[in-house]
């Protein structure tokens, strides 16, 4: 343990750096468990670092902090992929849900949405990194060449190819949120009632569905084009009688969640564009519900 002064000033400065870690490695990994871990991690080094009286000599905390925590989210990368390659169906990031008008979750990701998520999962680790560092929380192209220890020339082409490798496949826009929550609520009406018609005239002619459920019985693949998606969505939904919808806003987007008997089932989240639903994310893997409380 640290003794003193030194214990009280180290636990400051990290819990006061404590939400931007968290952001960070959760824009990482997508896992609110596995960054938990990386901050834990992150928190032993730097304890250490002071129990061996070498704090002081740190000139800037928040960068010393951010480096710690980003090479840990490295570390923990290779365990992830390998869970991945064994995860039954589709996989996607554990939703942060809040309250209605946002909150934490939205300062937590910096409004990171759960489509852009899904994108960033396609990008080497390190593409991931620089583009969140940089698009995201606003790193210059040498400050994240001294955290990644690249050279700025080689941070600067990572950085143009994640640019242009999101460009191609991130959503064009984000909706309004007042339309978001209109197209969300027509859209969990509609599902809910198992109504074919009014489904495909919400869902785009491209529209991907994506339901992570976590067991091998469901969808083994995202699944594309109107109508079949709306298909699949309306028969899962003359079962759903029992669910209660409560609106939520899920990585700084006006969502839902799903609830049967008070234990959350589901968290929907669209994908809009205009007035048409481009992409649905249905996380319904119980293990990544566990933070989604009733309240």
């Amino acid at each position: 343990m640290l003794e003193g002064t030194a214990e009280d000033a180290a636990t400051r400065v990290f819990a006061d750096h404590r939400e931007l870690l968290f952001s960070i490695v959760y824009n990482l990994l997508g896992s609110v468990a596995d960054t938990e871990d990386v901050l834990q991690d992150t928190w032993l080094a730097w304890a250490a670092r002071h129990r061996a009286g070498a704090g002081d000599d740190i000139e800037n905390p928040r960068a010393y902090l951010v480096r710690i925590a980003v090479n840990a989210a490295f570390a923990r990368q290779a365990d992830i992929s390998r869970r991945r390659e064994t995860y039954p169906g589709p996989w996607l990031p554990e939703p942060l849900v809040s309250e209605a008008d946002a909150g934490v979750a939205a300062e937590r990701t910096d409004a990171v949405s759960m489509a852009l998520l899904v994108v960033l999962e396609t990008l080497t680790p390190l593409e991931r990194a620089v583009f969140v560092l940089h698009e995201v929380f606003g790193y210059a192209h040498t400050e994240i060449a001294e955290i990644l220890d690249r050279s700025p020339a080689a941070v600067r082409q990572l950085a143009h190819r994640a640019r242009e490798h999101v460009r191609a496949r991130r959503p064009r826009h984000r909706a309004d949120p007042k339309v978001r929550r209109q197209v969300t609520e027509r859209f969990l009406q509609a599902a809910l009632g198992g109504d074919l018609g009014a489904l495909l005239e919400l869902l785009a002619p491209d529209v991907t569905f994506w339901r992570d459920s976590g067991e091998a019985r469901g969808p083994l693949r995202p699944l594309h084009g109107r109508e079949r998606v709306a298909r699949v969505i309306a028969a899962h939904g003359k079962d759903a009688e029992r669910l209660e919808v409560r609106y939520r806003t899920v990585n700084g987007d006006p969502s839902a969640v799903l609830f049967d008997a008070d234990a959350p089932f589901a968290v929907m989240v669209l994908d809009v564009d205009g007035d048409r639903v481009t992409g649905v994310y249905a996380v319904a893997n119980p293990d990544k519900l566990t933070h989604v409380d009733d309240e």
